[in-house]
This record gives C-alpha cells, structure tokens and sequence, in this order.
C-alpha cells in the first residue's frame, strides 16, 4: 500500500478493519515499537471475554504499518473466539505478511483470570537472502 493509498488515515473510520496500510520505512529507523492494553477477544470455549496487553516489535524493512490502520486492525478481534496463544500467533503473522520485515515480535499478556496471567510471545524472522 503506497503512503497515497492510506484505507484509513485522513478518513472517518468507526469500524473495524483488516486492512494493513504501510508507508515507506524511514532510513536508519532499526526498531518500531507498538503497545497497546485495549486489546479485546473472547475464549473460544467459554465464551467470556479477554482483556489482554499487546506489544509489537518489529525491524522494518522497506515499509512500516500505518498506527490507525492497526489500530482498526486489532478492533477486528474483538468478537473474535480465539486461545491468547492463537491470537498472538495471528497478529505475528498477518503483520510479517504485510511488512515483511525482518523480524516481528508479539507478546500478548492476558489479563490475570482465575489467578493465572497467560504471556504468548510469537517471533517471526526472515531468512537471510541467499
């Protein structure tokens, strides 16, 4: 998605959307970092909702996300049935297919239930071109 094409930035937006906008990575940025404690699902089991903290590491490569297009990202999750672990493995996954970036790391720490705190870290990395 090129910085003129934004799906969100600069529009009225009040729903959730899937839909990763990215704009050029400046030079010499090595890390971008996310946080975020809004983030929203429900347990696929017991249907009861998860309140989770999320963060997001990522070594850009030629492109970096757009922070209103991930917010309306993340928003899609919230009536989502998905296990923390899923969940963070999901984000991991659709932020390295969209950035392709040379490395993207997510942990997701759900909040405290039953006096259990859950943290799922997914890491995905890039090979080294041959």
């Amino acid at each position: 998605m090129s910085e003129n094409n934004f799906t969100a930035l600069g529009k009225p937006m009040n729903q959730p959307n899937k839909a990763l906008d990215t704009f050029p990575a400046p030079p010499h940025v090595t890390q971008v970092r996310f946080t975020t404690d809004e983030l929203t699902s429900y347990c696929p089991v017991t249907e009861q909702p998860d309140f989770n903290t999320l963060e997001i590491l990522y070594t850009p490569d030629k492109v970096c996300v757009e922070s209103k297009s991930l917010k309306l990202y993340l928003w899609t999750f919230r009536d989502e049935r998905i296990f923390g672990e899923g969940l963070a493995s999901q984000i991991a996954q659709d932020l390295f297919d969209a950035l392709r970036p040379h490395s993207c790391k997510v942990v997701l720490t759900q909040n405290i239930r039953g006096g259990i705190q859950m943290v799922a870290t997914a890491v995905l990395e890039r090979e080294a071109d041959a």
